[in-house]
C-alpha cells in the first residue's frame, strides 16, 4: 500500500510540474499542460521572469504542432509572453529570443504579410540576444539570424552570404546542431552547391540526439531524410 500511495504521489506533483511535462512535449497534452501552468502562474505574477519565458517557448513548440485552427494563436501568444519576460528583465537573452522565434514562426507559417511586418523586430531581438550572451543556447540567435538572412528577400535585407556567415558562426558553440546543419543544406541547394548541401544533410542524419532538444533534434533528422531523397531523385 505505501508503495502505490508513494507511486501516486509521484505521478501527482509530476502532473503538475511544468518543466517535467514539457520534457514530453512530443505529446500534445503534455506540453499543453505545461503552457497552462507557466500561463496561470504569469497570471498570478506578472513579474514570474522563468514562467513568462517558458511559457513563450512553449508557445512556440505548440504553434508548430497544434491542431491548424490554433497554431497563429498560439504564436501571438509567445510574442506577448516573451515581451512580458522582457519587460521584466531587458538584460537576459529568454525574452529577445522567443520573442524573436515565434515572430519569425509566424512569418514563415502564415506569408508575406507577417514577413514584412515582424522582419526589423526580428533582426533587433536576435541581436540584441548577440550582444547580451552570444552563445545563448548554442549560439541560437545566430543561428536564427542566419535564417532571417536566408528567408527575406534581397531588398529587405537578405543576404545568402550573411545567412551562411551566422549558420558557420553558431556551429562554433555545437557543431553537431542539426538546425544549423539543415538550414546550411538548404542554402547550399538554393545556391546550386548540391554537393555540399548533401554534406550538411548527412551531418543532420549522424548528428548525435541532444538530451535538451530530442524532439526538435529529430523533425531535423526526418526533414533531412526527405529531403536527401529528393535531391537524388532530382539528379
Amino acid at each position: 500500500m505505501y508503495l502505490l500511495l508513494l507511486i501516486f504521489h509521484l505521478q501527482q506533483s509530476e502532473s503538475q510540474d511544468p518543466d517535467a511535462l514539457y520534457t514530453q512535449r512530443e505529446t500534445l497534452p503534455s506540453a499543453q499542460r505545461a503552457e497552462q501552468i507557466w500561463a496561470d502562474r504569469l497570471a498570478k505574477d506578472p513579474k514570474d521572469f522563468e514562467s513568462a519565458w517558458k511559457l513563450a517557448r512553449a508557445r512556440y513548440w505548440l504553434g508548430g504542432h497544434a491542431p491548424e485552427k490554433s497554431r497563429k494563436g498560439y504564436f501571438e501568444g509567445g510574442i506577448a509572453a516573451g515581451r512580458a519576460a522582457v519587460a521584466v528583465e531587458p538584460n537576459k537573452p529568454e525574452g529577445h529570443f522567443w520573442v524573436a522565434a515565434n515572430m519569425g514562426a509566424l512569418a514563415e507559417s502564415f506569408g508575406l504579410r507577417q514577413g514584412i511586418k515582424y522582419r526589423g523586430e526580428i533582426k533587433n531581438e536576435l541581436e540584441t540576444v548577440l550582444k547580451l550572451d552570444e552563445p545563448f543556447l548554442q549560439g541560437s540567435a545566430d543561428r536564427a539570424l542566419g535564417r532571417w538572412y536566408y528567408k527575406v528577400p534581397g531588398f529587405f535585407g537578405g543576404s545568402h552570404r550573411l545567412s551562411e556567415q551566422h549558420l558557420r558562426e553558431s556551429l562554433k558553440y555545437n557543431d553537431h546542431s542539426t538546425a544549423s546543419h539543415f538550414f546550411l543544406a538548404e542554402l547550399y541547394f538554393d545556391d546550386g552547391r548540391n554537393a555540399e548541401a548533401r554534406v550538411e544533410l548527412h551531418r543532420v542524419l549522424d548528428a548525435p540526439l541532444d538530451p535538451d532538444w530530442a524532439p526538435e533534434d529529430g523533425e531535423f533528422k526526418e526533414k533531412a531524410r526527405k529531403l536527401l531523397g529528393r535531391s537524388k531523385s532530382d539528379d
